[in-house]
């Protein structure tokens, strides 16, 4: 059996304080950490798991979104305010969902963004003092129309890394996370004035990544021979080591040889669509080289390598950073500073439960507990090699990717593909714009939902959301895909679990028979037990939505079985069997849905009139009459006809 950390604490990206919470957030990203976190409650014990997430609340979208929502006359007030009315309707759609977050908070406003302040600045000086900062002076967009240096939002082109498909390239980042320097992007304009903006100098502070590569190395070859390490990830991460290159297209070839003797050392390779490398030993080299082919309007894309990571920008909507050697009013750039915000938000919650707040470092620095990030494709880059290159940072001059106990340890990285919309990738910012969250709750339960994510198998590809009332090109008679997972509570589960609770009253008085559990019931459900243990263990949900799917239908189908031949027969020892038996394996389904229906599972439990001893993995193979306090006389509650523990959503029943 795969053995868990003592402690652990699982964090869910962090949404941007701009908006209100998309099908994307909650099916991409959020379902997944709570169904985790949820049975990691039950596996390693309640008080043994910290489930943290919050608002991204500084950054340029969200600058310049509040600027588009006061111009165009849908919101009156500052950006504060703004903030904290898109972190309540986050948190409120998160509610509507069952997720059960220990903490959600906020990196501007209220208690966490007091603590995580203080965290940010220890983080910045204690990189400094080890020797991890580089100071550099790099060109910024300035809008001379509008007076002010432009933030990363604010300046809109095309992505100079070779190969990208993002239809929008920023600052410093294209909307699928590539990143570049600004002076790369190609054909820039101002939001703002609409205008190209001029280039002016600026000066701030940098990790270099490359200081890091080798230990780099190390951790993503652990990390690859981790159970349940998602393939693509590791490749996406993988393809950062390559050495600094230039990518031209082959129709400009003879316009590169005639100046290739001015061009620092480099090789020249094959490369892809229709297009050479030219490989160098060192950023400063292909900087070089990049500014020769500019001159020489030679267009070029640059492929992917370690580049220094910014830390800090002078962004006035911005979480200010600490005076270092007389850098002042700076502030921090928003992607660290939300990197690190997870261990702020600890710090905050046990805090709340009325502990020391530097008891975060018995969740994030401890051999003993480990800390599970579930993030997007999108995201990967900042928290593996950005991420990972700080906390070691964090260790001194020297540093591994074995941390020492007391020190920083690496996260495990759960990284899911696209959840797309019917067939396409959908985006606030885009052409195709994702259903909101709470929207879908008009069609959908929040059980229903949660499962149909959960199967979808995020972990190993990209996979439409195709809700039959959202899409255009359904047919009248055609199923309904979300609704796969969801007939399998509301149909198959709830009949079996109410054909327990409606058998024990018509036979045996409301009262549970007690008796041993038979062998191949026992066996079967041993069985799923371990694998869905061994299925999250990995992080393969969709496996352990089928192994539970699988159990529940063979449930059903022992019963039908059974009960016919009971009563065909006369056998009223065979019926009891079959009623101790399917209550066992009620239970057991019970147990292992619980992380992804928690409120149909609950109510199982309620009606059993079961503690909370229910959910316990420490008892999970024990026969259910062994929570009883007194088998032979205990009662659950009454269960009235036609009340379902799996409910449909009213749009589903047919008057």
């Amino acid at each position: 059996r795969p053995e868990f950390p003592k402690r652990a604490v699982i964090t869910a990206g962090m949404p941007y304080g701009n908006k209100d919470l998309h099908f994307g957030h909650i099916g991409g990203v959020f379902v997944h950490a709570d169904a985790f976190a949820r049975f990691l409650r039950d596996r390693i014990g309640r008080e043994n798991v910290i489930f943290v997430s919050g608002t991204d609340c500084y950054g340029s979208p969200i600058v310049e979104d509040h600027r588009r929502a006061v111009d165009s006359g849908q919101f009156e007030g500052d950006l504060d305010a703004f903030v904290r009315m898109n972190h309540e309707s986050q948190l409120e759609a998160l509610r509507t969902y069952n997720i059960d977050i220990s903490l959600y908070g906020a990196s501007s406003f209220g208690r966490s963004a007091e603590i995580h302040r203080e965290m940010c600045g220890d983080f910045l000086k204690s990189l400094y003092a080890n020797g991890h900062l580089t100071k550099m002076t790099t060109p910024q967009f300035f809008d001379t129309e509008a007076g002010i240096f432009l933030t990363g939002r604010q300046v809109v082109g095309r992505c100079p890394i070779q190969g990208c498909s993002s239809e929008k390239g920023y600052a410093d980042e294209c909307s699928l996370g590539h990143q570049y320097e600004p002076k790369e992007l190609i054909d820039p304009k101002s939001t703002l004035s609409g205008n190209a903006p001029e280039m002016r100098e600026v000066t701030n502070w940098y990790l270099n990544l490359i200081k890091f590569r080798d230990e780099l190395e190390k951790w993503l070859e652990e990390v690859s021979q981790t159970p349940g390490s998602r393939n693509f990830a590791v490749k996406s991460i993988r393809e950062f080591f390559e050495p600094p290159t230039i990518h031209v297209t082959r129709d400009q070839l003879e316009s590169l040889e005639s100046i290739a003797h001015r061009l620092p050392p480099h090789s020249q390779e094959e490369g892809k669509s229709k297009s050479v490398r030219l490989v160098f030993d060192t950023l400063t080299e292909r900087e070089k080289a990049c500014a020769l082919l500019s001159e020489q309007s030679i267009r070029y894309r640059n492929g992917k390598t370690l580049v220094p990571f910014r830390l800090t920008g002078n962004m006035e909507w911005g979480l200010p950073a600490p005076e270092i050697e007389a850098l002042k009013d700076l502030t921090f750039w928003v992607w660290p500073e939300s990197l690190w915000a997870p261990i702020s938000f600890t710090a905050t919650y046990l805090e709340s439960q009325g502990e020391d707040k530097e008891n975060w470092k018995q969740w994030w620095a401890s051999k003993d507990s480990r800390v599970y990030q579930i993030i997007g494709e999108d995201n990967v880059y900042f928290y593996s090699l950005a991420e990972m290159s700080m906390f070691m940072g964090e260790q001194g001059n020297e540093f591994t990717s074995d941390p020492e106990e007391g020190q920083l340890q690496l996260p495990e990285l759960i990284a899911n593909c696209h959840i797309l919309f019917l067939d396409k990738k959908a985006s606030s910012s885009g052409k195709i714009k994702p259903p909101m969250a709470r929207d879908l709750l008009d069609y959908y339960t929040a059980d229903q939902l949660r499962a149909h994510f959960l199967g979808l198998g995020l972990g190993k590809r990209s996979v439409g959301f195709q809700p039959k009332p959202l899409n255009p090109n359904a047919g009248e008679r055609d199923g309904d895909p979300v609704l796969k997972e969801g007939n399998l509570l509301s149909n198959v589960f709830n009949r079996a679990v109410r054909s327990c609770f409606y058998t024990t009253q018509e036979y045996y008085n409301g009262i549970i028979p007690v008796g041993e559990v038979s062998g191949e019931v026992l066996e079967e459900s041993n069985a799923a037990i371990l694998k869905f243990e061994e299925a999250m263990y990995r992080h393969e949900f969709h496996l352990a939505m089928s192994t539970v799917d699988n159990y529940i239908r063979r449930m059903n189908k022992y019963w039908d079985k059974n009960m016919r031949l009971a009563r065909d027969n006369s056998d009223e020892k065979l019926r009891r069997q079959t009623v101790i038996d399917l209550f066992h394996m009620v239970r057991i389904a019970a147990v292992l849905m619980h992380p992804v229906a928690p409120e149909g599972t609950e109510m199982i439990r309620e009606f059993l009139n079961l503690g909370e001893e229910f959910w316990s993995w420490d008892r999970i193979f024990d026969p259910i009459y062994t929570f009883m306090q007194d088998p032979e006389a205990h009662r659950p509650k009454f269960l009235e006809p036609r009340v379902d523990f799996f409910g449909k959503h009213p749009s589903q029943v047919r008057s």
